[in-house]
């Protein structure tokens, strides 16, 4: 009988006639307060950092989208001074020449001096290359052509610059829950310029030099949003600087900058990033040539490198800087610099929610995704203007387009930017994201500088077929080779390289609430 008792006051009791009673489980159980790193205060911080963070990356969008709104003004022989075909295709590629260096002075000055400072470079180059592009001469030639290429050049450097230090201050500066949309903000921003920049092109068609000067203004509010920011605690304790690191992760965690930290969960990641730094002072000391024989370190360059290739031979950044010229020869029979403006918002507005998304899907399935969507649009591409019943569907190439826009932005876009803040290790990070982006501007460049010839000798169709075959290859190798680090820790992902072994995320489940069923009891 009291063993009976016992049981109705855990799970529950008869009502008056004699039906189960059902009760909740749970309730006395304290509400989860969340992480400091997750609460309002701490995640408005984040957030506020990285945009400030990345709105100097709006350029990169903009030096993209800069030949589609700028090539039909340039080359037009009623000009004074005008580019033959062969200096456009300069103009147009000259930029994903000189990223990788870049890319490459990109990573020594993330280790030198600091991610903040690297973003000051950064607008500052910038500004100096839109001066230029403003400012050609209106009257030699030579002079004019060589003034274009030289901003150009100076645009790509900063274009390359431009792709690690914001998404690497961004995975630093936050917590597993928040990392993914956090990183995001790069893509966004260079989204958000290529369509600011069609939108520009699109009301100011004959004015090259105004649409530089406006760029140029920009970006010298981009730089005074970089001066507040606080640096990285990440790269501050690497560099010793420790009272510095306690300020900086006491405030990206919702605290005062305070030189000491209180709250035990912060202190736990102080100390164990501390620790992880610590372990590997030797390997501080290693050069990072050395380095590229310890699994942690060659996996992830490997499998990025070959990622930003797909990127790049997929035509996703042919469709960018040729939109307008494509949209035309494609058959779409509406204005093409309003087409291109279409192509920019459906790429922004595809690429705001990617952070969910990529934290809903996580990122192998958004990749499969991606570039399965890609090839397809690319074939009915292709096909519109061989097969016959493609060519009486009088969307398709529109829908086509716009498809290829949306649905490489879910992925095959986004990712490679997106891990490569995810996936290095801390101590090589700088050097490492700065090589990987060399790599992938190096193949835009080749892309980008031998699309026109080999549009012109092969034909629209025959590009369109190879940008569908490298989508399905490239599906392949994310099936393949790309490693899932949604709601893993930049250390959790960095030992499943050393070690080999996936291991299972922590879960971020809540407290159920259990619904006890009381038998009834036999008479």
């Amino acid at each position: 009988m009291d063993e009976q008792h016992r049981n109705l006051q855990q799970n529950g009791s008869e009502d008056s006639n004699g039906k189960q009673a059902r009760i909740v489980s749970g309730l006395d159980r304290p509400l989860k307060t969340p992480p400091p790193g997750e609460q309002s205060r701490a995640v408005l911080r984040q957030v506020r950092a990285v945009i400030l963070a990345n709105i100097g990356v709006f350029s990169t969008g903009m030096t993209l989208a800069m030949p589609t709104a700028t090539l039909h003004q340039l080359t037009d022989t009623t000009e004074p001074v005008h580019l033959s075909s062969s200096q456009a295709s300069w103009f147009a590629s000259v930029n994903a020449l000189s990223a990788p260096l870049g890319g490459l002075l990109s990573g020594f000055l993330l280790d030198r001096i600091g991610r903040k400072k690297s973003l000051i470079v950064l607008n500052v180059l910038t500004i100096l290359a839109w001066i230029l592009l403003a400012t050609p001469s209106q009257s030699n030639s030579e002079a004019f052509f060589w003034q274009l290429i030289v901003s150009r050049f100076i645009l790509g450097i900063g274009m390359g610059l431009a792709s690690a230090p914001p998404g690497v201050y961004a995975a630093e500066i936050s917590v597993p829950k928040t990392r993914g949309s956090l990183i995001l903000g790069t893509s966004i921003s260079v989204a958000g310029g290529i369509t600011i920049l069609y939108g520009i092109g699109y009301c100011i068609r004959d004015d090259f030099r105004l649409i530089a000067l406006i760029c140029c203004g920009y970006q010298l509010v981009a730089l005074l949003c970089v001066l507040p920011l606080p640096e990285s605690h990440c790269w501050l304790l690497a560099k010793k600087r420790v009272t510095e690191a306690k300020r900086s992760l006491n405030y990206f965690r919702g605290f005062d900058k305070s030189d000491e930290i209180t709250h035990p969960q912060v202190l736990e990641e102080f100390q164990t990033l501390q620790k992880s730094l610590q372990k590997r002072d030797a390997e501080l000391k290693e050069s990072f040539w050395r380095s590229l024989s310890q699994p942690e370190v060659y996996k992830p360059l490997v499998i990025l490198m070959t990622l930003f290739a797909f990127q790049q031979l997929t035509g996703i950044f042919v469709v960018i800087v040729f939109a307008a010229q494509i949209s035309w020869e494609a058959g779409i029979e509406i204005d093409p610099f309003m087409c291109a403006l279409l192509i920019g918002l459906a790429r922004l507005i595809t690429t705001c929610p990617m952070g969910l998304v990529l934290e809903l899907w996580g990122r192998r399935r958004a990749g499969i995704i991606s570039t399965l969507g890609m090839s397809i649009c690319m074939f009915l591409l292709a096909g519109h203007s061989r097969i016959l019943c493609f060519q009486q569907i009088q969307y398709l190439p529109v829908v086509a387009i716009v498809g290829f826009i949306v649905l490489s932005t879910l992925g095959l876009y986004t990712l490679p930017f997106f891990m490569i803040s995810e996936l290095f290790p801390q101590r090589v990070r700088g050097p490492a994201s700065g090589l990987t982006v060399a790599v992938g501007m190096f193949i835009s460049f080749v892309v980008l500088k031998t699309y026109p010839n080999v549009k012109a000798d092969w034909g629209l169709s025959t590009c369109f077929n190879f940008f569908a075959v490298m989508s399905v290859l490239a599906l392949i190798f994310i099936y393949w080779a790309l490693p899932e680090t949604r709601r893993r820790t930049l250390l959790e992902i960095e030992e499943q390289f050393r070690s080999g072994r996936s291991r299972k995320p922590q879960s971020e489940a809540e407290v159920e609430m259990k619904e006890v069923f009381v038998p009834k009891p036999e008479e």
